[in-house]
């Protein structure tokens, strides 16, 4: 590492620490969640850095050196079809198979209750012993090879079980590699590490699907309680597991089916907040903090989320107002984001120069703001409007 780029990173690092914890850095820091923006930016389909993440891993290196980001995410096209094929998991859309070579990757939920990852009447199982209704249940209702229990085994079954685990060993600890090389060779910040996810929103995106689990929510909203509660220490094991052992970066939260009008406030109160406010407060008890990633409009919640400690998270706005978020929670919590992304994709770059000088002067005159769009940037965002974003902050967002 060239001691020009270690010192960079050391500058960053302390500039996006100071803002995370809520304080006057020397400028306002930029964080881009570039997603299939860095692909295209490096020339790269989304079929290539979907199906080899070394392309989307250079794509990112690309962009870190050319835009000069304080910090970036190592990968943000997080699903690698070396893995999800090699386990042959069904519930994605991706590029250049079952889906147009340059669509992103797509989530399908489950259509009805027959297609169902988990059945209306498995929550008891799910209850008892989360690992092993996941390893037995979910696996092959979820996969194309593997076996349920009782089943006779295949060639097909052990080789997932082999090589989904052997990708997704390479995979994670790619990341380790490639935040080294956004260090040494850029002088960037790894953005996040580690993942978290709302109990709730497990059960609403990998076993029940949304729409069958709002019927839960009214038919047996007992056992959706205690199926968060049953989920809850298997999160905050994830997020530990990859979080940042000096405690510096933040670890990932992504935020699906809390927000209005997913959930009523009163729905919200009940079965997603619970489990989600706990695990936080306990992550902040052990001195780490979480990137609350507020997709959509969270702003209804502005209370809720008041109640936890000063700086126990940075909180991301989305579709929300973020002035109405900075009034609200601003003084506890720094904030990111809130420049729109249909700004980045069709305005010009005068007009994104001016809604980032509006988000400077509102909500970080006095520290405690990272510049980024509102939502993970796909492939839409023009090169011309993220150099303009990037260009302004740092000469206009000085201290």
């Amino acid at each position: 590492m060239s001691n020009g780029n270690e010192a960079l990173y050391q500058q960053r690092l302390a500039r996006y620490t100071a803002a995370m914890r809520n304080e006057k850095p020397d400028r306002v820091p930029v964080r881009p969640f570039a997603a299939e923006f860095a692909g295209k930016y490096a020339g790269f389909t989304n079929q290539q850095i979907t199906h080899d993440f070394s392309k989307a891993f250079e794509a990112v290196l690309k962009c870190c050196a050319d835009f000069d980001w304080d910090a970036a995410v190592g990968n943000m096209v997080y699903v690698w079809t070396g893995l999800t094929e090699a386990a042959g998991l069904k519930y994605y859309l991706t590029p250049g198979i079952n889906a147009p070579a340059n669509a992103c990757f797509q989530y399908l939920e489950p259509p009805d209750e027959a297609g169902a990852h988990m059945k209306e009447d498995e929550y008891d199982a799910l209850i008892a012993d989360p690992t092993a209704f996941l390893a037995n249940v979910w696996m092959p209702r979820v996969s194309r090879d593997v076996c349920a229990p009782g089943e006779p085994t295949t060639f097909r079954n052990n080789m997932s079980w082999l090589k989904g685990g052997l990708a997704m060993l390479a995979y994670f600890q790619g990341f380790g590699v490639q935040h080294e090389r956004m260090r040494r060779e850029c002088g960037t910040v790894p953005a996040i590490m580690g993942c978290l996810k709302a109990p709730f929103d497990i059960i609403a995106d990998k076993l029940r699907g949304y729409g069958l689990l709002c019927m839960d929510l009214y038919r047996r909203p007992e056992k959706v309680e205690a199926a968060c509660e049953a989920l809850a220490p298997h999160m905050m094991h994830y997020a530990l597991a990859g979080a940042d052992p000096d405690k510096r970066i933040p670890i990932s939260l992504w935020l699906h089916r809390g927000s209005v009008p997913f959930l009523s406030p009163a729905q919200f109160e009940r079965f997603y907040w619970p489990t989600l406010k706990a695990i936080l407060l306990e992550l902040h008890r052990r001195g780490h903090q979480v990137l609350f990633y507020a997709e959509g409009d969270w702003n209804p919640n502005l209370k809720y989320i008041a109640e936890l400690p000063d700086r126990c998270i940075v909180y991301h706005v989305d579709r929300g107002d973020p002035f109405e978020v900075h009034r609200a929670v601003g003084h506890k919590f720094c904030l990111s984001g809130g420049l729109p992304n249909e700004l980045l994709a069709l305005g010009e770059p005068d007009e994104v120069k001016a809604y980032c000088k509006k988000l400077i002067d509102g909500l970080a005159r006095d520290g405690g703001y990272i510049m980024d769009a509102g939502a993970i940037m796909q492939d839409d965002p023009r090169v011309e409007n993220i150099r303009a974003m990037t260009e302004f902050t740092r000469e206009y967002g000085t201290y």
